[in-house]
């Protein structure tokens, strides 16, 4: 497969399940880019593996929505946890809610809770899928479809599929949908970290409300400066 960029979501997802196999997982937080590659895969195989970040401050109906995985499709999230130990000595340092007192300790509350255990995770993994589209900001404007990320296969399916097209697949498909979208959430995260958006604002506007001219990403995707981290086209 060379051009990566002109094949549909479900072919490249076939591609990445018959080539690794059990080194083949989605990351998904159950928003509906992530629900819409995991139906697409389940259509695939029923042995593929999913997996999500807990990172001990979602949201309820986040940990509704891993029994609703359970439930229609037969799949059990591997769920990922942070270390215990790090938590501990953050909170203990700068308190429980640290990241509305600074940029800083924000970025370390997503490095500690988010960014190194989704690192030991991917261990495990040859590739990986996310539900990252170009639209949903600037700093995703440049993704690829596949990608190689630190020696590791990302591959974004929907990269280039816009909200209707999401919209529009997860209603033909009935595809479980978070109950946060009902509340006017447009991206869910951890809930002190999240809230609902109006009508006219961006889809990130929700996320990190309180901060000023600063890159809407927790570094698992995107650095903290708003840069792809390390991505080159990949070549299978």
């Amino acid at each position: 497969m060379s051009d990566y960029e002109s094949v549909s979501a479900s072919e490249v997802l076939k591609w990445a399940i018959g080539k690794f196999g059990k080194a083949f997982g989605i990351a998904t937080s159950f928003q509906k880019e992530g629900m819409v590659i995991l139906d697409v895969a389940s259509r695939i195989s029923s042995e593929v593996r999913v997996f999500t970040l807990d990172t001990g401050r979602l949201p309820e109906q986040t940990y509704g929505m891993m029994e609703a995985v359970r439930e229609r499709y037969g799949i059990t999230v591997e769920v990922v946890t942070p270390k215990s130990d790090e938590v501990e000595a953050m909170v203990n340092a700068y308190g429980p809610n640290l990241f509305y007192n600074s940029l800083e300790n924000r970025q370390m509350c997503c490095e500690v809770r988010k960014v190194r255990p989704l690192a030991r995770k991917l261990v495990e993994f040859e590739a990986w899928a996310t539900g990252l589209r170009r639209e949903q900001s600037e700093s995703r404007s440049g993704l690829g479809r596949v990608e190689r990320v630190d020696g590791r296969i990302k591959i974004n399916p929907l990269v280039d599929w816009t909200n209707d097209e999401v919209e529009t697949y997860t209603l033909k498909h009935r595809v479980p949908v978070h109950p946060l979208y009902a509340q006017g959430y447009a991206s869910i995260g951890c809930a002190p970290c999240t809230r609902g958006v109006g009508p006219d604002e961006d889809v990130r506007a929700g996320r990190w409300w309180w901060e000023q001219n600063a890159s809407k990403e927790c570094g698992i995707h995107i650095t903290a400066d708003g840069l792809v981290s390390r991505v080159h086209p990949a070549r299978h």
